[in-house]
Parts: C-alpha cells; sequence; structure tokens
C-alpha cells in the first residue's frame, strides 16, 4: 500500500495526466499521420491487402533515422516498410483471413526529437480506423446513355447470379454474364431523364454510375390489330438504326393480357426490324404498349373478336 498521504496521491494524479498530456501533445506538434488506405478493399485470391501511411515530420527537431512506423491490426503489431521512391510513404500487406469483411486497424509511429543535445523518444499514433473487405466492386457502365431496350454491360468484379441491377431503385432486366461482367435492358422508363444505376445481391449494394435514357425511333405495321380467337398475325417492329451489341428488347405490355398471345420482342444485333406473331386470345379490347418512343409512349389498338 502506498505510504504517503492521500492528499499527496490526489496531488500526483493532476500531475501524472498532465504529464502524459504533454507527451501527446508533444507528438502531435512534431509529428503528422496520414492514412491512404482506402476504407474498402476489394477481395482478391491471396488474402493481402496493402496499407499505406504518410508520415510527415512537422519539426526539424526530429531525427529522420529514427522515424520507426508499425501498423497494428488483429492485435498483433508489424514493421511497415518504407517506399523507395516516394518519401514518407510507408506500406504493410497485411493477410486477413478469408470471410473476413469488417475489422480495425491503426498505426503507431515511433521516433526520436534532439533538442539542446538532448535525444527523446515520441510516439505518435492514428486513431482506431475501420476497413471492409469487398467481394464485389464495379468498375464502370460500357456507356452511360442508350434508349430503352438497349443491352449495356457493367464491369466489374465478384458477380454472382443474384445479382439485380436498378434505375433509382427500381429492378431493372438484368444478365448475368460472368464474374466480371453483369448486363442489363434499358428499362421502359422515361426518356430524357438521367437515371441513378446500381447492382444489389449478396454481397450488398453498389453504386455503379448514371444513365440517360434517350428517346427511340420506332414503327409498327400494321399500326392496329383485329383477329378472332386463334387467329395469326405477323407484326413487324422497325428501329431506326442497327440494334447494338445483344440485340434490342422491346418490352411490349398490353392492358388485355389474356386476348393477346405473343412471344418476347428482341430486335437481333445489327437488324433494323423483327416481325413476330400475335394470335388471338379471349375475345377483348386493348392495346400494345411500348414506352421510350415517340412523345413517350406509342400504343397499338387491338381488338379480338368473338367467333
Amino acid at each position: 500500500m502506498d505510504p504517503r498521504p492521500v492528499t499527496a496521491a490526489r496531488q500526483l494524479l493532476p500531475a501524472s495526466a498532465a504529464a502524459l498530456g504533454l507527451i501527446l501533445l508533444g507528438g502531435c506538434a512534431t509529428m503528422s499521420l496520414s492514412n491512404l488506405t482506402p476504407t474498402s478493399l476489394p477481395e482478391n485470391p491471396s488474402g493481402l491487402y496493402t496499407f499505406t501511411l504518410r508520415v510527415t515530420p512537422k519539426s526539424v527537431d526530429v531525427v529522420p533515422d529514427s522515424i520507426s512506423p508499425h501498423i497494428v491490426v488483429a492485435g498483433a503489431s508489424h514493421d511497415m516498410v518504407k517506399d523507395p521512391a516516394i518519401p514518407g510513404i510507408y506500406e504493410y500487406d497485411a493477410q486477413i483471413p478469408p470471410g473476413t469483411t469488417d475489422f480495425g486497424y491503426y498505426f503507431l509511429v515511433g521516433y526520436q526529437v534532439e533538442g539542446n543535445g538532448v535525444v527523446a523518444d515520441k510516439q505518435a499514433y492514428t486513431p482506431l480506423e475501420h476497413a471492409s473487405v469487398v467481394a464485389r466492386y464495379v468498375l464502370s457502365l460500357e456507356v452511360n446513355r442508350g434508349p430503352v431496350g438497349s443491352r449495356i454491360g457493367i464491369l466489374g468484379r465478384g458477380f454472382t447470379p443474384t445479382d439485380r441491377v436498378a434505375f433509382d431503385g427500381v429492378p431493372v432486366r438484368t444478365v448475368y454474364e460472368s464474374p466480371t461482367s453483369l448486363g442489363f435492358f434499358v428499362p421502359a422508363m422515361n426518356p430524357g431523364k438521367t437515371y441513378r444505376v446500381s447492382v444489389s445481391g449478396s454481397a450488398g449494394n453498389s453504386e455503379v454510375g448514371t444513365f440517360r435514357i434517350d428517346a427511340g425511333s420506332l414503327q409498327v405495321d400494321p399500326a392496329a390489330l383485329t383477329l378472332a380467337p386463334g387467329q395469326r398475325q405477323m407484326l413487324t417492329f422497325s428501329i431506326g438504326q442497327p440494334a447494338g451489341a445483344g440485340g434490342l428488347l422491346l418490352d411490349v405490355t398490353t392492358d388485355v393480357p389474356e386476348s393477346v398471345i405473343m412471344p418476347e420482342v428482341i430486335v437481333p444485333e445489327g437488324q433494323t426490324s423483327v416481325s413476330i406473331p400475335v394470335v388471338g386470345g379471349k375475345p377483348g379490347t386493348g392495346s400494345l404498349f411500348l414506352k421510350g418512343y415517340g412523345s413517350g409512349e406509342l400504343s397499338i389498338p387491338v381488338t379480338v373478336a368473338g367467333k
């Protein structure tokens, strides 16, 4: 037990705290640390991730050769290596266990200051930092504008068959191509506007960029259909220019789904038209609709007359 009086011990505590504060303030005053590590690290097969620190002495009293940076991650301290090409940059390749999605770390730098013939040891450190390992990351859209129905590619890494593309949060038709490529068809939404594109799935939500939907040119022949139940008639769709890679999907909808039987309409890549058979179903009167063309929506009247 400390034999000193309680009053003396109480006087010692503030003094110790003040001394510690001076030491920490001294470190801050003589050394600046900048964490250059991204907060999101793309997953890689080796499980190695590079952490980068910039160390900038703020006083001429700092002894250059004494600077010794370390990174503390997963409870272990590791020496960092100086970049031979860039002054003040230090790196360390940390092995992160598979399946890790989030972890904390911080940097600790030991160094010496010399003044009036006296050399003193100092330390500076960063706050606790956090980083995440991202299984999927997006590089870019192949293009950032196009007409309704165009097939557009997204380049990146870590895509899965469960990923879905959305425009302003609204899911659109998505085509999984490979772990590094995802495709989608430009949805039948209002042309002349720019939409926010994102990818969501088991790996979370990733922002891709923006996409502008341009108004397309489309002609339909015949301009109206009159059918009897079971009767078959060809309907031709013509666009203003050859369909791009992957073809052009014409998203046809109707308000009389039981009266109209027809396949999906895709203008083949490099072609300017496609003809599809339309078969009459139950008697009814309504229309076929295509958004994104002309003034915004094209309609083809349909009548299926009873026998």
